[in-house]
């Protein structure tokens, strides 16, 4: 249950606010988050999955799953968190099941409320959008299939090698093996590193960029989910050092999606149905095989279901 303690703002008055040193959380999905979403916000989606099990009662670290952040907040250097949906009017109009809803009862449960005021917006995102879409992100990424960098494309190449690696995050990028072997193009996206998942698609530059391949093969027969935790660990450790890396196999369709689905899955939270949506978005021509499929949706209940 949301207690008087949340206390409900305008879109004006968050304007005002956004001076201090607030931390917003933003409860749409997480597709709708990358697309647009207001400048330091963080997305704290709860997916179905998550929702059902809780019971109503949601785990702080599912909500924040940075611990920075959680002790952040517990040492006070927030005092406002302001919480928000996608268009709800006011507090009262918060369904039980409304992501909104349940962070605002964890957070009054787990927090001091004496020191840290929790807040939601009225009228959610769509209003602040159409109010300051100045202080909203924008991510023309998002629309189907649009390289990255312009090129020519020559007559008869394949789809999948047509345009540029896409990008998924802003240090995670997916392509081809083609896409792979452009040296300009991968410095040009500031690419540092290549996570190559295939048997036999070659390193081009090592000694430029760093490396790691992961040896796994098309077909509906491979584990390539004994993968997944290594491959995370890849991309976050680049990520963590300032890099940025390119996922890639031969035709950037099945494998190297998999691999990109398995870190939104991991790191985002999310379901797997979200996360292909996100990524084909992105890169249309994706299709991992049936067996990473399966895998994938093993996966997903790992992780959503701990």
């Amino acid at each position: 249950m949301v207690t008087a303690e949340s206390l409900e703002v305008d879109c004006c008055h968050l304007v005002k606010l956004l001076v201090e040193e607030i931390l917003l959380l933003d409860c749409r999905p997480f597709l709708s988050f990358n697309v647009s979403h207001i400048r330091g916000s963080r997305n704290v989606y709860c997916n179905t999955i998550v929702k059902r099990r809780s019971k109503g009662a949601i785990a702080l670290d599912c909500i924040l799953p940075e611990q920075s952040l959680r002790a952040a907040l517990s040492c006070s250097r927030y005092r406002k968190v302001v919480v928000f949906d996608e268009r709800s009017p006011c507090l009262a109009a918060l369904g039980r099941d409304n992501t909104a809803r349940l962070v605002l009862h964890t957070l009054n449960a787990e927090l001091d409320t004496s020191r840290v005021q929790l807040c939601f917006l009225k009228g959610g995102y769509e209003t602040f959008h159409s109010l300051f879409p100045e202080m909203c992100t924008e991510d023309l990424s998002c629309c189907p299939q649009t390289g990255t960098m312009p090129t020519l494309v020559a007559r008869g190449t394949p789809l999948y090698d047509q345009g540029g690696p896409v990008e998924i995050l802003p240090f995670l990028y997916l392509g081809s093996a083609l896409h792979s072997s452009r040296k300009e193009t991968l410095q040009s996206l500031g690419i540092t590193a290549l996570l190559n998942v295939s048997s036999n698609c070659p390193n081009c530059f090592e000694g430029i960029f760093q490396y790691k391949c992961i040896p796994v093969e098309d077909s509906h027969m491979a584990d390539i989910s004994a993968w997944f935790c290594e491959a995370i660990d890849f991309i976050d450790s680049v990520k963590n050092n300032g890099g940025r890396v390119l996922v890639h196999c031969q035709a950037g369709i099945s494998r190297s999606a998999t691999i990109c689905l398995a870190y939104l899955i991991r790191t985002q939270r999310v379901g797997l149905e979200e996360a292909f949506d996100f990524v084909k978005q992105r890169r249309g021509v994706i299709s991992p095989n049936l067996g990473f499929m399966g895998q994938l949706l093993q996966f997903e209940t790992e992780v959503l279901c701990r």
